[in-house]
């Protein structure tokens, strides 16, 4: 038998359209292409597994059908065609097109009975017909040749109904009963009536007992009660919806055979529509490498990732052709909503193997194996999420997909160590990569007990932070945009988060094997994903070189924390309470009345309501004044009230917020063992938990005092602090070329008072420190790309003048704007910039038709070579100078990076060894045509050191 695939085109489409509703699909240039990529891709599933030998494609055509005529108010209930779908049919025209597939449309008839003709047509014929499609009206046409297509749905797989199937579905005797049904029952979407009171049940039993919807009528004296009165009074209604629910099988169209065969593609035609809806993924599933890549195409390939990657249902961004990593599926309620669902893969589909070893004959034996290996996962279990109080209680290592081990630990610290022991040399073998997802968190637990990690290392959350730095990085994640998996989740074996939660000595063993291994197999089946993308993105350095080693380092500072002073904060403490107290007094005495002056509502009642400060003040949302630090610093009044205010906020934030909370994170050692997050800013900055420390501020006397209680260890240590000056300054003079930037900086000269000089066209001499202070926003402003608007706010200067200064400034550093212009038209060829070290930060925006959004990409597109580099910098400084200490054992530790800024517990003995070094590995950590500056201090606590 010839096989024939009819599809229903509007509703294919329809349901790829809301497949991607919540996360649409927009190009660079801003179509919206999620229903003509739902749909593309659903056709090239039935021709490249099914296989058929014919196929056709049929739509509904704008204007009244017959059914109109019969019944003027059929689909009259039908929203209007959403835009997205207006724009994707003509795509989707030249898609068939371009594969040589029929559209198939007659004026007047709708695809179903297009399709009900080619069914009646085709089997005599030698075919065997399929009908693809989500609507049941096509089961009515279902024979022994004819069959109806189910797209997977809900979680299910595809299903095809043959006769049996659709007589079971409605509980029926024949199959053009589904007629009756669909015509007793009605349909809302269609607007088709039906017989009111009788729905999906009670017409399955009406037409089981009378057959048809004729002889029911015929027979209503039977029926009791209102249903009697019902199928009497709509008699002809019933019999019209009868006629509206059956698909006509004589549409006047032509049975063209050779026309419906499945031919070869028109590839220049294809290449050229998937290069416009930029569909790099599903071009090379189509084509291979065999297609005649244009020059778009090219450029394209170039590109880490792009907006028209699948989006995950996290509402990711999916990388490297992830639209055929995930199963998306899609049902219409009555409604005709959405009802979307992603089939995943879960240690219950899959078939895995997943072993306890737990007998030291057994674990000597894995140890064997894994010295063979050329790489395996390990991932610790433990009873805390803080590595440093958690306890080991278990260890999974993988080096084959779908297999692991899982060796357990009892409370016994002698035999957990004879365990670990054991293990020990294929842990040490240097030649073995050792894999693992935030293996900082693990480096740390393992530390406490010894056990030494040696060879590369490959953490999968690192690897994909660097592909994708603004994506999410847990492995829960990754597993489902990568893997199409989810993971067992941890809530399942030790309950939701609070005091009731479990640890994972509460498991069981069975349990806890098989949580544990699926995250070592699932992190070892991540790496082999990851790792040739590494490679192919030109990331193995940054990687390998920064990022890898950075990590042990972070957790040798996260181990040994840094003192804190509680006596310091405790009568800071008090000092701020005293503060708060008087400026309270001070607002009440203002305001005239005593209020809550931390409630929003009740604060912009007074400002706004009772002094008037604003007649103009905007409210927010929820109906409030909106009273935020940027409202009421820009407000046009001198009333002390409002100063009053900032101070309160400021003194009660640094109370609650570091001084009375810093004592309470406070590990077991009196010191504070704070989280360094390496994948969390895109720009490759770090950042810290618990506490956050590169937030404490510094801009005002009371936050810096913070910092006094930050002290060194002993007598016999004190304070270093090695701060990189005005780093980013100097990366964009050496980025710009700019010749009298570079020159002011070689020569030592203050750079802010030589912009003031030619910008004011004032000699150096003559710049005041209005002029400077101006002249030190807008450097620090082009950076990150100012506006005249966002420099007349922050100088408090009209637009104008502040235009005027921008202007000025890039008159007189011409390469700076030369730079920033080649920034941004670099980025919006290949829609990413990259730092000194090669390390991406993706702008899908900057092509936007979104001005907004475009202008953000852009600013990015300055901003963060430079940032990124910075960040690149003082980690390849941190990299070099822990390692220069661990060889030369010193007694020196360091303890904490800040932004700019390193810190160090500095033994006296090694001060001047130490401020030689540091500062020569900072100023050299990257060559640049600029010297780097870094600015060194020492003192008891950390304010006085900085």
């Amino acid at each position: 038998m010839k096989k024939l695939f009819l599809l229903d085109a509007m509703a294919l489409i329809y349901r790829a359209h809301f497949a991607f509703s919540k996360n649409p699909r927009v190009t660079s240039t801003g179509i919206s292409t999620g229903a003509v990529f739902g749909f593309t891709n659903s056709l090239l599933e039935i021709l490249l597994k099914e296989k058929p030998t014919h196929i056709g494609v049929a739509f509904d055509l704008q204007g009244p059908t017959f059914r109109h005529d019969n019944f003027t108010e059929y689909k009259a209930n039908r929203q209007e065609q959403p835009e997205d779908i207006s724009v994707a049919i003509p795509y989707i025209y030249r898609l068939l097109e371009g594969m040589n597939i029929p559209i198939l449309g007659v004026p007047g008839y709708e695809a179903d009975d297009i399709v009900g003709t080619f069914s009646k047509i085709a089997p005599p014929l030698g075919f065997d017909v399929y009908m693809m499609t989500m609507d049941k009206d096509y089961m009515q046409l279902v024979n022994e040749h004819v069959f109806l297509y189910r797209p997977a749905y809900m979680g299910n797989d595809v299903e095809i109904y043959d006769i049996n199937k659709v007589l079971a579905k409605f509980n029926i005797k024949e199959v053009d009963q589904v007629r009756d049904i669909l015509g007793l029952q009605g349909d809302t979407v269609d607007n088709i009536p039906g017989i009111p009171g009788i729905g999906e049940k009670t017409a399955q039993k009406l037409i089981a007992d009378f057959g048809s919807v004729e002889n029911l009528i015929k027979n209503a004296d039977q029926l009791k009660g209102k249903q009697k009165e019902n199928v009497i009074n709509f008699a002809a209604q019933g019999l019209l919806s009868k006629e509206l629910a059956t698909i006509h099988c004589e549409v006047p169209i032509e049975f063209d055979e050779e026309a419906l065969r499945v031919k070869e593609y028109n590839i220049e035609a294809l290449d050229q529509l998937f290069d416009e809806l930029e569909f790099r993924t599903l071009k090379k599933r189509l084509f291979g490498n065999s297609s005649s890549a244009s020059e778009t195409e090219k450029k394209m390939e170039t590109k880490a990732t792009k907006k028209s990657a699948a989006v995950s249902s996290t509402g990711q961004m999916g990388l490297f052709g992830m639209e055929a990593a995930e199963t998306i599926t899609e049902e219409f309620d009555e409604k005709g909503e959405s009802k979307e669902t992603i089939v995943r893969d879960t240690i219950d589909t899959v078939l895995h193997d997943y072993y306890v070893v737990d007998t030291e004959a057994e674990i000597v034996r894995l140890t064997n194996l894994l010295l063979l290996q050329e790489s395996f996962c390990f991932d610790t279990e433990t009873t805390s999420l803080n590595a440093l109080e958690a306890e080991l209680v278990g260890l999974a290592i993988s080096f084959r997909a779908k297999e692991a081990y899982y060796i357990p630990f009892t409370s016994d610290q002698i035999q957990t160590q004879r365990i670990l022991d054991l293990l020990q040399p294929a842990f040490e073998k240097s030649s073995i990569t050792k894999v693992g997802q935030n293996l900082k968190y693990d480096l740390l637990v393992l530390k406490k007990y010894n056990f030494a990690i040696a060879g590369p290392l490959f953490d999968t959350m690192l690897a994909h932070y660097l592909l994708e730095p603004e994506m999410r990085h847990g492995m829960d994640t990754l597993a489902e945009v990568y893997l199409n998996y989810t993971p067992v989740s941890i809530e399942q074996l030790i309950g939701k988060k609070g005091a009731k939660q479990g640890t994972m000595r509460d498991v069981e063993i069975e349990a806890i094997k098989e949580y544990a291994a699926e995250d070592a197999d699932i992190t070892f089946q991540l790496y082999k994903f990851f790792s040739p993308l590494v490679k192919d993105q030109n990331l193995n350095p940054l990687f390998n070189e920064v990022e890898m080693p950075l990590s042990e380092v972070l957790a040798d500072m996260e181990l040994e924390g840094v003192k804190i002073d509680t006596q310091a904060l405790s009568e800071f403490s008090s000092l701020l309470q005293t503060e708060i107290t008087a400026v309270e007094k001070e607002i009440y005495e203002h305001a005239g009345v005593q209020f809550n002056i931390s409630s929003p509502k009740q604060l912009g009642e007074i400002l706004f309501d009772k002094l008037k400060l604003d007649p103009n003040a905007k409210k927010t949302k929820t109906g409030q004044y909106a009273t935020g630090e940027d409202v009421l610093t820009k407000l046009d009044s001198d009333h002390p009230i409002l100063a009053n205010i900032l101070d309160y906020r400021e003194f009660q934030k640094l109370k609650s917020t570091y001084v009375d909370a810093l004592p309470l994170l406070l590990g077991k050692d009196g010191r504070v063992h704070t989280s360094f997050n390496q994948a969390v800013a895109a720009t490759g900055r770090l950042s810290s938990t618990n506490p956050n420390l590169q937030n404490i501020p510094i801009r005002t006397d009371r936050g810096k005092e913070i910092r006094r209680a930050f002290v060194a260890r002993d007598n016999d240590h004190v304070i270093l602090s090695a701060d990189y000056s005005q780093i980013e300054l100097r990366i964009m003079a050496a980025f710009s070329k700019d010749e009298s930037m570079l020159n002011a900086f070689r020569k030592g000269v203050d750079i802010h008072s030589t912009t003031a000089s030619k910008v004011f066209k004032v000699p150096i001499e003559d710049v005041t420190a209005d002029m400077r202070r101006k002249a030190k926003m807008v450097n620090f402003g082009i950076i990150y790309g100012i506006s005249a608007f966002g420099l007349s706010q922050r100088l408090s200067i009209p637009r104008k003048e502040a235009a005027e200064i921008i202007t000025a400034y890039f008159t007189e550093f011409p390469a700076v704007k030369a730079y920033m212009d080649a920034c941004v038209n670099s980025a919006r060829e290949v829609e990413y910039v990259e730092t000194i070290l090669g390390r991406r930060r993706f702008l899908r925006d900057i092509n936007s038709r979104n001005m907004t959004m475009r202008g953000f990409a852009e600013r990015n597109a300055i901003n963060a070579p430079i940032q990124g580099s910075a960040a690149d910098m003082i980690k390849v400084a941190m990299i070099r100078i822990h390692d220069w200490m661990k060889k030369e054992n010193l007694k020196s530790k360091m303890v904490l990076q800040v932004h700019d800024e390193l810190l160090f517990d500095a033994h006296k003995d090694e001060i001047d060894l130490l401020k030689t070094q540091v500062e020569i590995f900072m100023k050299e950590a990257i060559a640049l045509d600029v010297p780097m500056e870094v600015g060194m201090g020492i003192g008891e606590n950390w304010l006085e050191a900085h």
